[in-house]
């Protein structure tokens, strides 16, 4: 008989209720219960765990779904009293039970399921995939992480009020966006927002226009001109107070998202994920938060080749006889791979011979972003380097000269 190492805990997610299983590594089931997502049913959780824990004294190794955020906050504190933790993927779960069928689909039998995986996690390859463990994050790339995901929540909010500020001033005033390159431009939104009534706004003379924020003599002069022509439709009678509130949403916005990139970066000096990829040339505040909080721990990745799948460098092989093609992944991080797509452009920019590198690529037939995606894929070679033997990125010196100029 087998010497026990661990007590294994698994859990089925979900919505309001999770599914708790509790086993040792030799496959017995020691409790099965259902927990609430509620304070009270997280204390009965560990209340149970601890328990086994101190009959056996054995460590405790937890695998649990990431279902939609459900998991939080259960594996901060599964971490926070010292047990293992494990993510289990939920997509090669799926494929798992394909293989595996179970007699049906319940929680009691999904929780089962993963008791299987970490039964077999050292001796079969697929239940070794499935699972992941998780490692500890610093506080900063947690910070980084939310700040990030909000900005970006609050720059789509920002195109879309924009969107449709801009079409309305164009059901009122034709001719009144062409006075503007964009209509969040600080001085037409101070512009917009000088009164509570449209019709007043557009009969402002040059001594009310120039007591308002950031409207130089340039503008002022242009908006008079215009104000000469100006024409408008029956809608501004309720069409411009919608004007004006999404104008001042506009700046609202604008502001939230001036002062969150102020804390990412003030965060960005604490993270060193982050000051290591603030070393690349081309890489920006945003998408050094961004990364860092996406990425966390370097720890998370075994070699070079699982940071590039999960940034959304490395699509996969899709190929049968003679057919040669590839496809998308599905465990991309849909941000991380964002903000990286978006630090390569301007790297390529930078730095030559990456920039050779693209336009080879490109000469191979090669669209845009694929070109890109290759660039990133060896990038994220450079990248994981980097992070692993903590070292800034080396760039030869004919090429530091035209960086710096």
């Amino acid at each position: 008989m087998s010497q026990l190492s661990e007590i294994r805990v698994c859990l089925d997610i979900g919505c309001h209720n999770h599914r708790v299983a509790i086993g040792l590594d030799d496959g017995t089931i020691l409790n099965e219960f259902d927990i609430a997502h509620t304070t009270e049913g997280i204390k009965k959780f560990f209340s149970c765990v601890e328990q086994e824990k101190n009959e056996y004294g054995l460590p405790i190794v937890v695998a649990m779904e990431s279902f939609n955020g459900h998991a939080r906050p259960l594996d901060k504190y599964v971490l926070e009293h010292g047990y293992r933790l494990f993510s289990v993927n939920n997509h090669k779960l799926a494929r798992f039970k394909e293989i595996f069928p179970g007699p049906a689909k319940t929680d009691e039998i999904d929780t089962l399921k993963i008791f299987e995986l970490m039964t077999l996690k050292d001796t079969l390859p697929l239940a070794k995939d499935v699972l992941q463990e998780v490692r500890e994050v610093p506080v900063e790339n947690q910070k980084l992480k939310r700040l990030s995901r909000r900005r970006k929540i609050l720059v789509a909010e920002k195109v879309q009020v924009t969107n449709r500020l801009q079409s309305d001033l164009n059901s009122v005033s034709p001719g009144l966006t062409s006075i503007t390159k964009s209509v969040d431009n600080k001085w037409f939104l101070s512009y917009l927002t000088a009164k509570n009534d449209f019709k007043k706004i557009i009969t402002m003379r040059k001594s009310g226009l120039s007591k308002l924020p950031d409207l130089g003599k340039k503008y002022i002069q242009i908006i008079l001109e215009w104000e000469k022509t100006v024409k408008l439709s029956s809608d501004v009678d309720w069409v411009g107070d919608m004007i004006i509130r999404d104008a001042k949403r506009v700046q609202e916005l604008k502001k939230e998202i001036l002062q969150l990139e102020k804390q990412m970066s003030e965060l960005s000096e604490e993270s060193e994920i982050a000051k290591k990829l603030n070393s690349i040339p081309g890489f920006g505040t945003v998408s050094i938060s961004t990364l860092a909080g996406e990425i966390g721990n370097i720890e998370r990745f075994k070699k070079e080749s699982s940071l590039a799948l999960y940034l959304g460098m490395a699509p996969l092989d899709n190929s049968s006889g003679t057919y040669k093609s590839g496809k998308s992944s599905k465990h991309v991080n849909r941000n991380a791979k964002m903000a990286l797509m978006i630090a390569i452009c301007r790297h390529i920019e930078l730095v030559p011979e990456i920039k050779e590198y693209y336009l080879k690529k490109r000469q191979e037939g090669k669209k845009h972003n694929q070109a890109i995606r290759s660039c990133g894929r060896h990038l994220v070679r450079i990248m994981y380097s980097m992070l692993t033997k903590n070292r800034d990125y080396q760039l030869p010196k004919e090429f530091k000269k035209n960086i710096t100029n």
